[in-house]
């Protein structure tokens, strides 16, 4: 059946045209109900459809057997409750997909996988082209009406349908919403009816649900006092216009970290002036959380302030202390440099939220068997958020997830509701768990349609594989990677030729062969991103099959690869290069220590051996062209752990010791990235994934240049040249670790390097690498950028197929977003792990003295770098409680005076290492100074008492003081 709705439209040149829309109708949808046999089959898709005997939580509302049918806003905001394993056999109506799709992306990616899952039985049926459930829209009805209306003739239709079934039992149909209006009109036509509320509290055996039921209506969960705290936020289409006349700016509202009361906002759009608006005190920040899409109403000048260097916790004591958070917004305007005055705003109303559920600790109520707690978030940038829970004695001392459901005008603190219980604080599962989520790194199992595209094993080479191939298993390849290395994307050969001159080969895992475009395997790794390696685990981009196995470049196992060969003189200069899909067996899987032993050997000569030593001697003539160019060689302190074998905890720590070998292998890969950058460039001028560097803006090298001169030194910093000449000059023959720690500094100094496609941008300059070219080719099996790379490069040398994607620029400047994103996110997340395991690692070593350089001073501290752990920490000369000394901060040399001592940058101290888990939720290193002594103040003692956790048993205290 059809039917056809029209309508007029006015074009943009202004002609009226005639639309007509068809709209088909079927009666052969399936309802989904596996008992039902007046349906056609159910077609193959996702799920498994309704259960014949719906199972499930047992309801004292509704004890016969039943399916649930939730309305569009039930989905939106309770899909933490439709995501449980207690609720099962749900109906999901298009109509309500459709709408969740444009109001929320993540609910609706949500939904899907619930739908997807064989175990919740939850089946999407396609009412709007059902002949008995479509409706039409009546006129002067809203399309909000039309949609409630489509829901309830579902329901009813449902209803009726299933009492057809033959069947002593019958099954019963529950409409849930939180919609009075809709819950009304449905009861009055004979719907059976609940609001989600009623229905999960009707769940006896399931009390804990009631704790994750998201807080819509802010009725019954506003503080006792009725006083308005926050202006109202003014309408969407009001902001909107605002923006365009330019009365508001729309950003990206950024929260501090130190002080709670202050914010930037990002503006969005070109414009130079006001790119940057502080924001100041309670009223102005809104109820904006870290994140969010603002917009903001620039205030008079007489009104901007400067950045405050206060630092402000919310210690969230007492919610309704006004006059103590005036007290603390009046801190800030004494505190501003008169002179450092910038343009100021307050958030008149919210674009976009970006909430997400939030890691952290309950802070549990004074008050007896209260139910209403606050809830602390791991992340400093975000506010406290209350929630109602009966489980608080459970949840306490424990990591949980909270998601924010809103935020009235008259609360202090968001509203929310508790999502999950991740573990005990401290834990070292637990805490991993925080920080990936925190960090937002993907790492949930690989789904089994992510995993149905992975070959089938046992896996061998075809003669299919073969096509396009060259067979390169005769060549000499090994490959040398750091110990423990399963994931080895690359491989070397070096060989003197015949004319005397020399062939080096670069071979790459060809995963691009194993992944696909488009199918789910692809998808999932795009999302991903990155493979991150984190100090004990690694979150794998590639299923392990992929990533250990089949892609890895093992020894002595046959390999599909893709080779960049080029051919040199004894001077490291290219005379030719070529590139080619390969097929390759690797003679030997080396470490950087192992082929450094080779290559220093007296006595061994294999063929792997001289090959070893081929690479390394053009490696070094590569290394110093590239120097000579004006790259840059910079630092920064990495460090090792050594783990306890049994309890996984470290229990030695050192920085990472760099060989000869890992300046090769990097050389090679440098030029191979170089050589594929230039080819897929010139092939696709428009599409290539290019990865830059940009050079820093001058004012970033202030503190390198003001530390190096108050040494005596000079740096200069006009070209990448110059600045890597002039670090090569500053040296200091009493001072050798000087030039290490400028290297540090300058390393600080540098933007962030991104990927970026070739026809949205014209500077593609590597800063760094001093290089006019650069893309990653090199490591596919843990970076999706490569694999787009290599499928670009297939196509120009005719190995492959070209897909629309791969030549939609725009889909190109998406995909290098993201992986920017993911990028950035895994290198935190990786900092993240080395900090915990150090705060482990302190934890068993009580207190430790160790020689320490100042990196940076500050007003009221110094910041200092320990050479021994790599291990960076602040020394703060203003303790709580304790008589604060004379200070003195002189931004010109930079400087520190602390009573009569004077600190400068690169000086060295003594300090004292301990941690400090006074605050469960924010262990941190504390450090203490220990040398020079500060006279004539009550300094911290520089030895503090041995920190001991009293949470160790008695016997494993002995073994850890051992």
């Amino acid at each position: 059946m059809l039917t056809s709705r029209s309508f007029l439209k006015r074009t943009r040149s202004g002609a009226v045209v005639k639309v007509v829309r068809e709209h088909y109708l079927r009666d052969d949808i399936p309802c989904g109900a596996a008992a039902c046999c007046l349906c056609p089959p159910r077609p193959a898709g996702p799920g498994l459809g309704l259960q014949a005997r719906p199972s499930g939580a047992a309801s004292t509302l509704c004890p016969e057997p039943h399916y649930l049918l939730p309305d569009t806003n039930l989905l939106l905001h309770q899909i933490d409750i439709l995501e449980d394993p207690v609720i099962m056999n749900v109906i999901v109506l298009q109509t309500v997909l459709q709408e969740v799709r444009s109001r929320s992306a993540p609910v609706y990616k949500r939904i899907r996988d619930v739908i997807g899952n064989p175990e919740k039985h939850f089946y999407s049926f396609t009412n709007e082209h059902h002949r008995e459930t479509y409706v039409e829209q009546k006129q002067g009805e809203t399309s909000n009406d039309r949609n409630d209306r489509a829901i309830r003739v579902a329901v009813k239709w449902y209803s009726e349908h299933l009492k057809k079934i033959e069947d002593e039992e019958k099954i019963q149909v529950i409409f849930l919403t939180n919609d009075r209006a809709n819950k009304q009109k449905a009861l009055e036509e004979g719907i059976t009816a609940y609001t989600c509320e009623e229905y999960i509290k009707s769940l006896t055996a399931n009390p804990d649900l009631v704790d994750r039921l998201a807080c819509v209506s802010d009725e019954g969960k506003e503080i006792e006092s009725k006083k308005i705290i926050f202006p109202e936020h003014i309408p969407l289409s009001k902001l909107q216009q605002g923006i365009k006349s330019g009365v508001y700016l729309q950003g990206t509202y950024r929260a501090s970290r130190e002080n709670y009361l202050e914010a930037t906002v990002w503006v969005h759009g070109d414009a130079e002036e006001n790119k940057e608006i502080i924001i100041q005190g309670l009223k102005h920040l809104n109820r904006a959380v870290h994140e969010d899409i603002v917009a903001v109403e620039l205030l008079a000048k007489d009104e901007w302030v400067g950045p405050s260097s206060v630092i402000l916790e919310d210690d969230g004591l007492n919610e309704d202390d006004s006059e103590n958070e005036e007290e603390k917004e009046n801190t800030l305007k004494t505190s501003v440099n008169k002179d450092m005055l910038r343009p100021t705003g307050r958030v008149v109303g919210i674009i976009k939220r970006n909430w997400r559920p939030f890691c952290g600790m309950l802070s549990k109520s004074q008050i007896k068997e209260a139910r209403r707690h606050l809830f602390t978030p791991a992340d400093r940038r975000i506010p406290r958020i209350r929630i109602e829970t009966r489980q608080a004695d459970i949840l306490e001392g424990q990591r949980i997830i909270v998601a924010i459901d809103g935020w009235p005008r008259n609360s202090r603190y968001p509203n929310g509701h508790f999502v999950k219980n991740l573990g005990t604080a401290g834990d070292k599962e637990t805490e991993t768990e925080v920080l990936l989520l925190e960090h937002d790194v993907p790492h949930q199992p690989f789904s089994q349609s992510v995993l149905s595209f992975l070959p089938k094993m046992p896996w061998s080479i075809t003669e299919q594989d073969m096509k396009y191939r060259e067979d390169l298993r005769n060549l000499d390849v090994c490959s040398v990677d750091p110990p423990g290395c399963t994931d080895i994307d690359d491989a070397l050969h070096c060989r003197e030729l015949e004319n005397g001159n020399i062939e080096v080969g670069v071979h790459i895992a060809d995963v691009s062969h194993f992944i696909r475009p488009g199918n789910a395997l692809d998808e999932e790794s795009a999302k991903r991103g990155t493979t991150v390696y984190l100090c004990e685990k690694r979150i794998d981009m590639v299923p392990e099959l992929l990533s250990s196995n089949l892609c890895s470049l093992r020894s002595n196992v046959d390999r599909l690869a893709f080779s960049c060969i080029w051919e040199m003189n004894h001077k490291a200069e290219i005379l030719k290069t070529r590139f080619t899909k390969s097929i390759i067996n690797s003679k030997a899987s080396l470490t950087y220590a192992e082929a450094q032993m080779r290559i220093d050997s007296a006595t061994m000569s294999d063929a792997i051996t001289v090959s070893l030593r081929g690479l390394n001697k053009l490696a070094k003539i590569l290394k110093k062209k590239r120097i000579d160019n004006g790259a840059l060689t910079l630092s920064s302190p990495e460090v090792r752990f050594h783990m306890d074998s049994e309890t996984h905890d470290p229990i030695d720590l050192q920085t990472k010791e760099l060989k000869e070998t890992n300046s090769m292998v990097e050389e090679f890969m440098l030029l191979a990235n170089v050589s594929v950058a230039q080819k897929i460039y010139d092939e696709f001028p428009e599409f290539a994934l290019l990865r830059k560097h940009p050079a820093p803006p001058p004012s970033n090298y202030d503190i390198l240049v003001k530390a190096a001169k108050s040494k005596d030194l000079e740096i200069r910093t006009d070209s990448a040249k110059a600045l890597a000449e002039s670090l090569d000059k500053a040296e200091s023959p009493s001072f050798p670790y000087l030039n290490t720690l400028l290297r540090i500094l300058a390393t600080r100094c540098m933007m962030q390097a991104v990927y970026f496609c070739s026809g949205m941008d014209n500077d593609f300059h590597h800063y760094g690498l001093a290089s006019p070219i650069y893309t990653h080719f090199t490591s596919p099996i843990r970076r999706y950028a490569d694999i787009l790379v290599h499928r670009l490069l297939a196509v120009a040398i005719g190995a492959d197929s070209i897909y629309p994607e791969l030549l939609d620029k725009h889909k190109l400047a998406d995909i290098s977003k993201n992986l920017n994103y993911r990028h950035k996110m895994a290198q935190y997340a990786q900092r993240a792990s080395v900090a915990f395991h150090t705060q482990l690692f302190f934890k068993s070593k009580g207190v430790v003295n160790e020689d320490a350089y100042i990196l940076f001073v500050r007003k009221n501290a110094i910041v200092v770098l320990i050479p021994k752990y790599g291990l960076e920490g602040t020394v703060f000369f203003e303790e709580k409680g304790e008589p604060t000394p004379r200070l003195s901060y002189n931004s010109e040399v930079p400087s520190l005076t602390v009573e009569d001592t004077t600190f400068h940058v690169f000086d060295k101290v003594k300090v004292s290492i301990m941690l400090d888990a006074s605050n469960i939720q924010h262990q941190k290193i504390r450090m203490v100074l220990v040398e020079p002594k500060i006279l004539g103040s009550n300094m911290p003692a520089s030895q503090p008492t041995t920190i001991d956790s009293n949470k160790e048993p008695e016997k494993k205290k002995k073994k850890l003081q051992k």
